[in-house]
This record gives structure tokens, C-alpha cells and sequence, in this order.
């Protein structure tokens, strides 16, 4: 299990249980719990959302798009049943957030749904977790039953008449694919977990068809704290444009990482060398990958920016799922962007052909690359299948894959030079294997 980490700056909202035994029902409800779904029942939904929207709360799982706009989008009147689905598919490669959430504060995210039910008029809300999590699937299914016997759950809940919400818990079989909504949607009915074609889109026909509200997990907790809060108060917390705090989980190269709870803005700077306590070993800072794996690399030069989606953006990057992944100088780049399509590669559904064969070249032509008999063309040629594989897929994952590798080659096209004369960083983590599959890399990621 991770330990805890803290820093003097870190601004606990979602995180503040984190520790304190919140995991037991009684210790939850005495560190405020379920007040806020109280306040949410006698004031109604255009309340929750008119304090969701004044949160500044955006989409935690990457997307960042404004969570109280949102649940707005839901039709107040539908002839098909209102949906809830938490995306606790944490599966992308640096990020660990939504982990620590459910470990330490699982009744935060049960909560959270019940909210944004109460918000969209919805009766019964889905959590689904990443297949690898089963341990946390324990967790989360006793705070379920738990919330069941105190009649927080089920029927007439907190005893209000005609109040009803039910959860149900899910996993995966560890599908990265299945963290894109629509993908999980298909994969919860009980079919392979590939996109849909949009539109329509959840808000209209969702899960089973009817209007579904699709939130990570993360986003979900922030709901009881807001209306406890009050939306105009966690927004000051953060940036303009940007509301509250985030769970950011940096690793790598740095000597204290962990998950931190930052305000959105904060300075990646000083994240790394203030609250990572810098870089392991007085090595040289070469690069961050600032949201996971899918966010395009930053170098050494371009980290005085501010940690939110808007910041990023103008960065050439973005802030994806909060996973801040630190390389210092001993790091091969050609051997990363190698570990990083592989990784796609093995994870792409198959279901359209620019990220199928995309990924699929990409991954050959690096692998030979790395090898050894790659030659300059190829640094072209990568280049030229990124793309062409951007924006022209049915979901995400095509340009998660794209994004990472233009990124590697615009910024360090020099080194894929040097490596092509043999002036390689001797840090080699890859060995090859017959076939040119890269050994470790797997969907365990």
C-alpha cells in the first residue's frame, strides 16, 4: 500500500480524511460525512448545480470539461431511468490518485454519487473500478453495505419519503480502453469495451440507453466538500477558470513522490523541487511528462507553468489525469517513447484502423529503432504516423498515443539522431525479445 505523503503547502479538501480512519462509516460520518447529501435532498438539484458551477469543479479524469455544466446538460424529464457512473478505471500510465481516494476515503466517492443523482434526478448510480483494484474493490463494496444498514442507501433515504439511490460496484478485467466513457458504458451492459460513435451523448443516451452523468472519480469526491464549502469558495481555492485542489501523484526521478492535494495553479516548479523534494540523487532535471502518459513531454526549460488545464494548454501540453512523471538526465528518450506507444500498442481495442495499424507501426518501427538498425528516415517516418493518426479515431486513445510521440520527437529529435551515430544514454531498461516485444511491458503497466 503507498504511504501518505505531505507538504506545508498542500490545500486538503478531498484528501483532508486521507489518514484519519474514514474508510469506518461512524468515523466518516463524524468527519462531516453524508452532511452534505442532507443539505443536497432539502435544497434540490438547482441548487447542487448552481453550486457545482460556481465551484469552477472541471473533469478530474483529463478531459477537464465543467462538471456542474455537465450534469445541466441531463433532460430533466426522461422516459428511460438517470444513470450515475463513476470512472474508477485509473489506468493510465503515472497516474495514481483515484487509488489513494478509494483506499482511504471510499464513502467520499459514494457520497458524491448520491449528489450528483440527487442532481440529475437519477435513482441509482455505477462505480466501476480498474480490473487491477481488486483490493480497493473490497473496500468500496463494505462502505457500500455499510451505508445500505444506516439507511443511507436503498429506500427512502436519511428517511425521506420517495428518496430512493442504489449503487452497484463493478470492475474490469483490465482494459486501459474502458476509461473512455462510452467504452465503459459498453463494457458495464456486458459487451466488449470499445467507443461508441457520438453523438448522441451520455447526458442523453447514455448507459442502458438512458441519460447518464460519467465522472471521475476524483470529481465526484470534490461534490460533498463544494456544498459544504459552497461552490464560490472552493473556486477561490484555485486559478481562474480553474477551481479548488487536485491530487497530483508525482514520480519518477524525485525524492519524496507521492500524491499531493495542490491548488490548481500551483507552479510545477515548485512541485518538483519543493514538494517532490527535487531531483533524486543532485541529478539534472531532463524532462516531465505532466498528466500521464498520453500528455506531450516538457523539458527541462519549460516547467515554469502553472499546474491547471487552461496553463497547460499554452504550454503545448496538457494536465490530463494529474500523473507528474520526473526523468532526470540518465533517461534514454528513444527508449521512453519505446515503452510509451508499446504500452498503447498493446492496449488499443482494434476497432479502428488509424490507431490499430498506427500504434502498431509506431511500435515496430521503434523498436527497431532502439535495436539499433534504425536509420534517419524512420525519425521522419514516426513523426509522419503520429500525424496522421490524430483526431481521426473514434476515441481518444489514437491521439494518447500520437500526442506522446510528436512530442518526443519534436522536442528531442537530436537525441534520436545521436542514438542513430551510437551515442546512446547507458541506461538501458528495455531488452528486447524475438518479435521486437519489449520486455516488462504488459497490461499490468
Amino acid at each position: 500500500m503507498p504511504n501518505l505523503v505531505s507538504h506545508p503547502d498542500e490545500v486538503k479538501v478531498v484528501s483532508r480524511r486521507f489518514g484519519l480512519g474514514a474508510t469506518d462509516i461512524d468515523k466518516y460520518i463524524e468527519l462531516d460525512g453524508y452532511k452534505a447529501t442532507r443539505m443536497a435532498i432539502e435544497k434540490g438539484p438547482e441548487w447542487i448545480i448552481a453550486e457545482m458551477k460556481a465551484s469552477g469543479l472541471r473533469g478530474r479524469g483529463g478531459a477537464g470539461f465543467p462538471t456542474g455544466m455537465k450534469w445541466s446538460f441531463v433532460p430533466k424529464v426522461s422516459e428511460k431511468p438517470k444513470y450515475v457512473l463513476v470512472n474508477g478505471d485509473e489506468s493510465e500510465p503515472g497516474t495514481c490518485k483515484d487509488h489513494v481516494l478509494f483506499l482511504h476515503d471510499p464513502h467520499a466517492v459514494i457520497e458524491g454519487t448520491m449528489i450528483a443523482g440527487l442532481a440529475i434526478g437519477a435513482k441509482m448510480g455505477f462505480i466501476y473500478l480498474r480490473g487491477e483494484y481488486r483490493y480497493l474493490l473490497k473496500i468500496v463494496e463494505k462502505a457500500v453495505a455499510d451505508a445500505y444498514a444506516k439507511g443511507f442507501l436503498g429506500k427512502n433515504i436519511f428517511g425521506k419519503e420517495g428518496v430512493d439511490f442504489d449503487i452497484i460496484t463493478q470492475t474490469g478485467a483490465g482494459a486501459y480502453e474502458v476509461g473512455e466513457e462510452s467504452a465503459l458504458m459498453e463494457s458495464l451492459e456486458g459487451k466488449r469495451g470499445v467507443p461508441r460513435i457520438k453523438p448522441p451523448f451520455p447526458a442523453v443516451v447514455g448507459l442502458y440507453g438512458g441519460p447518464t452523468v460519467i465522472n471521475n472519480a476524483e470529481t465526484i469526491a470534490n461534490a460533498p466538500h463544494i456544498l459544504l464549502m459552497g461552490g464560490e469558495t472552493y473556486a477561490k481555492l484555485g486559478s481562474e477558470r480553474n477551481g479548488g485542489t487536485r491530487l497530483f501523484g508525482i514520480s519518477g526521478h524525485v525524492n519524496r513522490p507521492g500524491v499531493y492535494e495542490l491548488p490548481m495553479g500551483y507552479s510545477m516548479r515548485k512541485a518538483i523541487y519543493e514538494v517532490a523534494g527535487g531531483i533524486k540523487d543532485g541529478k539534472a532535471l531532463k524532462a516531465v511528462v505532466p498528466g500521464g502518459s498520453s500528455c506531450p513531454v516538457l523539458k527541462a526549460d519549460e516547467i515554469d507553468v502553472g499546474l491547471d488545464f487552461d496553463q497547460m494548454a499554452k504550454a503545448g501540453t496538457m494536465l490530463g489525469s494529474g500523473g507528474i512523471v520526473v526523468l532526470d538526465e540518465t533517461v534514454s528518450i528513444v527508449e521512453f517513447a519505446l515503452r510509451t506507444i508499446a504500452f498503447y500498442q498493446h492496449e488499443s481495442c482494434g476497432w479502428c484502423i488509424p490507431c490499430r495499424e498506427g500504434t502498431d507501426w509506431l511500435k515496430k518501427t521503434l523498436t527497431r529503432f532502439h535495436a539499433g538498425a534504425g536509420n534517419k528516415k524512420d525519425i521522419d517516418n514516426i513523426q509522419y504516423l503520429a500525424e496522421n493518426m490524430m483526431g481521426r479515431t473514434f476515441c481518444p486513445l489514437g491521439d494518447a498515443a500520437a500526442m506522446p510521440t510528436l512530442g518526443f520527437i519534436k522536442k528531442f529529435r537530436g537525441e534520436f539522431e545521436e542514438y542513430l551515430e551510437g551515442k546512446r544514454v547507458d541506461n538501458p531498461l528495455i531488452q528486447i525479445k524475438p518479435y521486437g516485444e519489449p520486455a516488462g511491458i504488459g497490461a499490468g503497466h
